[in-house]
């Protein structure tokens, strides 16, 4: 890997790492600079502006993401274990990654009302977990394991809907009993997608 290409990643980690704290708002080039022991001007030779470096950093968040969940969920089998074991990946993910949590829901906060280049982003790196999360409710259906009649978006919306509980539950209210909560939430719409009538 080149250098320039080595020193850009690592500037890009310690920023992803930084914004899961302070948000993508407090992250600035100066911040970064200080934490990253460089001159400001030497990260504008990467970064052009703040904005750029907010975009950035949700790209690399998507990346590590596609490391550290996807792949381990997609070496399961299609359908249900697939579905399992990217919850619990998402899990830790939001617990064990970051400092601060998930950098998608905590972004989605600071950005939901903000048009522009950054909201366009993370809306497209959002929406494309949502299909995921709906394609994996599909898989579901055709192995046998989801009612035929289910409702694949309504899956989709609602496993997201149990994440930004968990973030919530976890990082704002400290609660103590969030995990056990989440997961028996969890089974609960699995049960419901396998059987809706219930």
């Amino acid at each position: 890997m080149p250098k320039g290409t080595k020193t850009r990643t690592s500037i890009l980690n310690q920023a992803l790492d930084l914004s899961s704290e302070v948000g993508l708002e407090g992250l600035t080039i100066g911040r970064l600079a200080r934490q990253a022991g460089m001159s400001k001007s030497g990260l504008y030779a990467h970064f052009g502006s703040k904005e750029e470096l907010q975009c950035q950093v949700l790209n690399a968040a998507a990346d590590r993401f596609t490391k550290v969940v996807l792949t381990r969920a997609f070496s399961q089998p299609r359908g249900l274990p697939r579905i399992r074991t990217m919850f619990d990946g998402w899990l830790a993910w939001g617990e064990q990654e970051f400092p601060g949590g998930c950098p998608f829901i905590a972004a989605a906060a600071e950005f939901d009302d903000r048009p522009g280049v950054v909201r366009d982003v993370l809306t497209e790196h959002i929406g494309r977990m949502l299909e995921m999360m709906a394609r994996a409710a599909r898989f579901a259906v055709d192995e046998g394991h989801f009612h035929p009649a289910l409702d694949p978006d309504q899956f989709a919306y609602e496993y997201w809907a149990l994440l930004l509980a968990h973030q919530h539950y976890c990082r704002l209210l400290r609660n103590e009993d969030t995990e056990d909560r989440t997961r028996r939430a969890f089974e609960s719409l699995v049960a419901r997608a396998a059987h809706p009538t219930r």
